[in-house]
């Protein structure tokens, strides 16, 4: 075995909170190494949020064509148009392809040292020495924790370890994915045919970017969620809309039912769902079922078994949920750290980048302002995407806050009209008090850019009167904010 080399922080992971970790390890002047066991980038550059975007815009481009087509002057015969599912999944593969050569590139640049392997943290640090990391060689076997140390594998130290291996998607206990006809999101957007039907168990953003995406190139989707409402962490006004635009759409919903079992078949498989209400049971075939129920944290065989590590439903316990914005996201193994999924929710790649940030410079004594938490933007982006941030109203309320609301909707709008866009609306939540913006939610065209004005306002604390104070040019989608921030004070323009 190689004599140990020692590092000042050794991260574990290569997504969006490990390689932007290891960068802002680097420019506080530390050495580093990140351990990858796949490709740089994580699941959102290579298998989530990157390449499944690249997919969503090519079924909005093919929709849009026969959508508006004739009303803006050309018509598109939906029979004549040919349909190359290789390169519409194609594209998005080397959409991540580009991206992932990408973080090598900045790795490099910043001088951190790129380990390709799995990791296994055998040791935490002690008043005797560092933190100790086992290397070996990505396979699926060691990974589970079955493989054998081998002459191969190599030790490196280091003074303090961050781990940021991410989540995993969670499998129904009854109806576990083979990869082919059960599958999660991997599987889902890199599929060789286009599926004449399929089952999406859950209608969180994966779900709904998923059904949005197959519906559009002509998959019979069927979306079963136990609860009363698609999107549930939305608001439920926006949920309602949602419900109603992508109905429109063709994609069929069974809300308040819950999967009981999932028969596989020649031609696919049999899904038996309850209605949680009436009892009653239904059976629906699909030639595939997507399931997406959530994920759960990713570090299996990642710990050697002496160090019990704490863990709390699937997931890594740290003291974030003890210090939220005053975490140091240390786990209960001296010297290792862990953040983003791997640690719970929100399991958000950009939640994932900014923990990481905090926890590097609170672990080497640098000034942080912190993850700031109750201004975490999410979208889904499906046409037309859902975006929010801050309070919805259901939690408002919940809080006992008096609050007011404004809303707008698009079918007045300039803006959206002209680009044939006129589905949805905004919505801010506002306190009674002193018109402090406590949440934000948009359905409708750009909805994941449009949020960010709520996100900057939150940030600096600021009021409906500052929106509304705020001059937006005209014709513009962000005109639609101003509305509804004037909407809150009784004072809306055009709605």
């Amino acid at each position: 075995m190689a004599d140990a080399k020692h590092y000042d922080l050794i991260v574990i992971g290569g997504g969006p909170g490990g390689y932007v970790g290891a960068i802002r390890a680097a420019q506080l002047g530390k050495k580093v190494a990140c351990i990858e066991r796949a490709k740089l980038g994580g699941v959102c550059l290579n298998w989530g949020c990157i390449p499944t975007k690249a997919l969503l815009h090519a079924a909005s481009v093919y929709t849009e064509a026969f959508k508006h087509g004739a009303d803006m002057g050309f018509e598109v015969d939906p029979k004549n148009v040919k349909l190359d599912w290789s390169k519409v999944i194609g594209r998005s593969r080397n959409v991540a392809g580009t991206l992932n050569g990408g973080i090598g590139f900045l790795l490099k640049k910043n001088k951190i040292e790129h380990i390709q392997g799995h990791a296994k943290i055998i040791a935490g640090k002690t008043a005797g020495g560092p933190c100790k990391v086992q290397v070996s060689k990505a396979d699926d076997d060691y990974y589970r924790g079955t493989g054998a140390v081998s002459k191969d594998d190599m030790i490196i130290t280091a003074d303090k370890i961050l781990i940021a291996t991410g989540a995993a998607p969670r499998e129904l206990p009854f109806a576990p994915k083979d990869g082919k006809t059960i599958i999660s999101s991997y599987e889902a957007m890199n599929l060789p045919a286009r599926p004449e039907s399929m089952v999406i168990v859950g209608s969180g953003a994966i779900g709904m970017e998923f059904a949005y995406f197959y519906n559009a190139f002509g998959t019979k989707v069927t979306v079963v969620e136990m609860l009363d409402r698609i999107m549930p962490v939305e608001d439920d006004e926006i949920s309602k809309e949602a419900l109603k635009i992508f109905s429109k759409q063709g994609i069929e919903f069974k809300l308040g039912c819950m999967t009981k079992a999932v028969e596989k078949t020649a031609k696919g498989a049999k899904v038996t769902i309850e209605d949680q209400a009436t009892k009653k049971s239904e059976t629906i075939d699909a030639e595939k079922v997507l399931v997406a129920i959530g994920v759960a944290g990713r570090f299996e065989g990642l710990f050697d078994a002496s160090l019990g590590l704490k863990t709390d439903k699937g997931h890594i316990s740290t003291d974030y949920m003890e210090k939220k914005d005053k975490a140091t996201y240390a786990t209960s193994v001296p010297g290792v750290y862990a953040i983003g999924d791997v640690i719970g929710g929100p399991w958000l790649a950009h939640v994932s980048s900014e923990e990481a940030i905090v926890a590097v410079e609170r672990m080497f004594g640098h000034a942080s302002t912190g993850v700031h938490y109750d201004a975490i933007p999410g979208a889904t982006y499906c046409n037309p995407q859902v975006a929010s941030v801050g309070l919805t109203e259901r939690a408002a309320k919940e809080k006992g806050i008096e609050y007011r609301v404004g809303k707008y909707s698009l079918k007045s709008h300039g803006k959206a009209i002209a680009d044939g866009a006129a589905e949805g609306m905004v919505k801010l939540i506002v306190s009674k008090k002193y018109g402090e913006i406590l949440g934000g939610h948009i359905i409708g065209e750009n909805a994941s850019e449009l949020i960010h004005e709520i996100c900057v306002a939150k940030a600096l604390e600021g009021t409906v009167d500052d929106i509304i104070a705020t001059m937006h040019a005209h014709p513009t989608m962000a005109e639609s904010m101003h509305e509804a921030a004037l909407g809150a004070e009784g004072r809306m323009i055009h709605g």
